[in-house]
């Protein structure tokens, strides 16, 4: 593991946001303070959970230009290329891999929005490959973006370590389409526009029926249904507090075609819907205890607060799940339990790509466009590889939601 580590510093006066409802007047509640929605700062789930203002990175010599381009490819002076089971001509393939992918997508920038995108805003100062990319907590990523002390500008982290890993080295055709995806939070982490919208809900806290997972594990399928809609009825929500799909278009199961609706509220409606069967099937069928079980025990144990279709044109995340730090918990049920709230987010316009994990569910449909069956296997899949990770460390406030322009 590299000795050296980006020092990154929080930004004060950032909170996750996760989007809570109002419930019927009538449900007594906890009121939760003020949550703010900030930037996100994670492509794949690969990373990013504690993206902030960095020093520039240590580097050798003045960089490597690539044609035409307004930033250079340096390499980083860490000296822990040997622990990280590098050699020098592993560091210099990696360097030339970079030049040569940056060098592709520069050629074809307009195929590449978010990298078009940075370069129009010169959000990209420098890129830096490192033997090995650490965050704050000293765990490794193939990425990581960070802020300058320039404001609107940032340097993108790149693992050679990575690159030698997943057999990108000297295969830049290889390499193009994951490192334009990163691109996303180079435009995002630059982007220092303000994005405050603060909001403060009840939920009925104290009556929710949670249970514990060995109490889910002796329910029956439709107790498991029934525990549900009780759920619904006291705190969990399936509608988009921000109210990102009023008037957008909505999608066909299996359509490719926008539709636009015929009222305001249509389309939120008819996700709700959809939203609601699909998590209906997680808790009901056998399937899903058999192969996602954290999928359901989270559902009905209080964990998650929020499933829910977004439209978020900014990102290209298809799912997301959010959880708040340890220091947000709260005590939810009549057994006082402390629980970190959750959300997760379905994206409705974007699809899945091939190296998604929902992709063989999906086969390359809009999110907004997969049957109750398609986004029941999607939700749980999300839910059960990424719930326990992000309860465990919580998230910062980049790696909250963007709110919709």
């Amino acid at each position: 593991m590299v000795n050296r580590r980006i020092n990154f510093r929080m930004q004060a006066g950032q909170l996750i946001g996760v989007c809570l409802p109002v419930v019927r007047p009538l449900c007594a509640g906890l009121v939760i303070g003020s949550m703010l929605f900030v930037t996100e700062a994670q492509a794949n789930h690969q990373g990013h959970s504690t993206h902030a203002e960095t020093e520039d990175a240590a580097a050798i010599g003045e960089g490597r230009e690539i044609a035409g381009a307004p930033f250079r490819v340096f390499l980083s002076k860490a000296p822990a290329a040997g622990e990280a089971g590098l050699d020098a001509a592993d560091l210099d393939a990696a360097v030339q891999t970079v030049i040569d992918t940056l060098t592709i997508m520069f050629q074809h920038r307009a195929d590449y929005s978010r990298f078009d995108e940075s370069l129009t805003k010169q959000a990209l100062k420098r890129v830096v490959i490192e033997p090995v990319v650490v965050n704050d907590e000293g765990k490794a990523f193939p990425f990581l973006v960070a802020r300058t002390k320039e404001p609107g500008r940032v340097t993108l982290l790149i693992s050679a370590a990575s690159l030698k890993e997943k057999g990108y080295l000297q295969h830049p055709n290889m390499l193009v389409p994951v490192l334009a995806r990163e691109f996303q939070w180079v435009v995002s982490k630059a982007d220092t526009a303000p994005k405050a919208t603060i909001l403060s809900a009840e939920r009925n806290l104290r009556n929710a029926p949670i249970r514990t997972d060995a109490e889910i594990g002796h329910l029956s399928a439709e107790e498991r249904t029934q525990l549900l809609h009780r759920l619904f009825e006291t705190y969990l929500k399936t509608i988009d507090d921000l109210k990102s799909l009023d008037g957008q278009p909505y999608y066909e199961v299996g359509g490719t075609v926008p539709i636009s609706p015929t009222q305001p509220d249509s389309t939120t409606k008819l996700y709700e819907i959809r939203i609601r069967e699909a998590l209906q099937k997680i808790v009901r069928e056998p399937y899903f205890w058999e192969h996602t079980p954290k999928a359901v025990t989270s559902l009905l144990n209080g964990t998650v607060w929020t499933v829910t279709f977004v439209r978020i044109e900014q990102r290209d995340w298809t799912t997301r799940t959010r959880v708040l730090p340890e220091d947000k918990a709260v005590v939810v049920g009549a057994r006082e339990q402390r629980i970190q709230p959750a959300a997760v987010l379905v994206n409705v316009h974007r699809a899945a790509s091939p190296d998604d994990p929902s992709y063989p569910d999906t086969r390359g449909q809009l999110m907004g466009a997969l049957s109750a069956d398609q986004l029941a296997r999607v939700i749980a899949l999300e839910i059960h590889q990424n719930i326990r990770e992000k309860s465990m460390s919580g998230h910062t406030a980049q790696d909250a939601l963007t709110a919709p322009k």
